[in-house]
């Protein structure tokens, strides 16, 4: 059984700021610390688009420079989001449990609801309606809650927690390593964004490196 943090990536028409790795549009990038330089960039980049807009209230003006006006909704959010989640794979029968239309990479700490309350979580709604269940000590994740024959993946809640903590180690080392590639591609945005991609994944914040 495999559990990854995973982003959804829209690359943006003509996309220069800063070096990306090519992805299928709208395909998911799963996050840990084995990413290569491009491959933060576009997880970066994945994550940039979904705040790309200017956020309601007494904000900061919007910069005129191409790259500081396309971090400004990720630094100036309170909750900054991205499209994505975490995504179930059984790999004894080929299933995979992806994240829904209206689930978030930044929601991932709800997956704790379902071991420790027994709450239903659903991820989406048509085409595709995924929902995850507790039934006594096992977790069902239906792919599709809106087919009666849609596959399901069934985990005991004693493996969820495990697959739940390697989740958690794969988007801290995600985060020290993107913290390293902004001090490289960014260092004057760098603190601000590394603080923002903490605050959207719920994880403290990690030491930029030192400059030499």
């Amino acid at each position: 059984m495999l559990m990854q943090p995973v982003v959804e990536i829209v690359t943006p028409d003509s996309f220069g700021l800063w070096p990306v790795a090519e992805t299928e549009r709208f395909s998911f990038l799963a996050l840990s610390g084995e990413l290569s330089p491009a491959e933060v960039g576009t997880a970066v980049m994945g994550i940039c688009v979904c705040n790309d807009m200017d956020p309601d209230g007494d904000r900061p003006p919007r910069p005129a420079d191409p790259l500081g006006s396309f971090l400004h909704g990720l630094v100036t959010f309170d909750t900054p989001f991205a499209s994505g989640g975490l995504r179930v794979t059984d790999q004894s029968t080929g299933i995979t449990f992806l994240p829904g239309c209206c689930d978030g990479l930044e929601d991932w700490h709800d997956w704790h609801q379902i071991v420790d309350g027994g709450r239903t979580l659903w991820f989406g709604h048509d085409p595709q309606s995924s929902a995850a269940e507790r039934f006594g000590d096992t977790v069902r994740l239906t792919v599709d809650a809106e087919q009666s024959d849609s596959p399901v993946i069934e985990v005991s809640v004693p493996k969820i927690r495990h697959l739940l903590a390697g989740a958690e180690r794969d988007l801290t080392n995600f985060l020290t390593l993107a913290a390293d590639w902004l001090s490289q591609q960014m260092p004057d945005h760098a603190t601000l964004v590394t603080a923002s991609l903490a605050r959207l994944l719920g994880l403290p914040v990690p030491a930029l490196p030192s400059k030499p």
